[in-house]
């Protein structure tokens, strides 16, 4: 098993497509990227923390690659907007990589370059690629919220 980390916005969503992937064995959400230890989500949203709403992905790379993983990363957010993700605004919704390895960021690296070159964006790619701090768990009622409540989305 290996650990992706993403952020890419509320992390209610960006869970929610991970785990449809063939290959994701789990999935958690979380606050990582910052300089609080143990916040809670409302000391994240105070944004006084510095950290991101981020998922950790536990994945099988036999079933799954880690290539894979960053083209659905890219897939599911705007990387050109700067600590926000639609409605939402702040520096824990940024658009960040966590690398756990030198594998991992050399592919992260790359993925960005060619997402920067690639031309469908009206912006530059402001995401982040950093390495993979600690992780601290958000709050259990957070955990695959969409799947606890019915729903796919949280923007209207």
């Amino acid at each position: 098993m290996a650990i992706a980390t993403f952020a890419a916005g509320c992390f209610w969503g960006v869970e929610d497509a991970f785990r449809g992937v063939k290959g994701v064995k789990s999935t958690t959400v979380g606050y990582t990227g910052g300089h609080t230890k143990n916040p809670t989500y409302k000391e994240v949203c105070s944004h006084t923390t510095g950290h991101a709403e981020a998922v950790e992905v536990e994945f099988d790379p036999q079933q799954v690659s880690y290539q894979k993983l960053l083209d659905l990363f890219w897939e599911i957010h705007d990387p050109t907007q700067l600590n926000r993700q639609g409605p939402d605004v702040g520096t824990q919704y940024r658009s960040a990589i966590f690398f756990h390895d030198a594998e991992q960021e050399a592919a992260a690296r790359a993925s960005k370059a060619a997402q920067e070159k690639s031309g469908k964006y009206h912006g530059p790619v402001v995401t982040e690629v950093a390495p993979a701090p600690e992780f601290y768990r958000a709050e259990d009622y957070h955990q695959q919220y969409f799947e606890k409540r019915g729903v796919k989305s949280c923007h209207f």
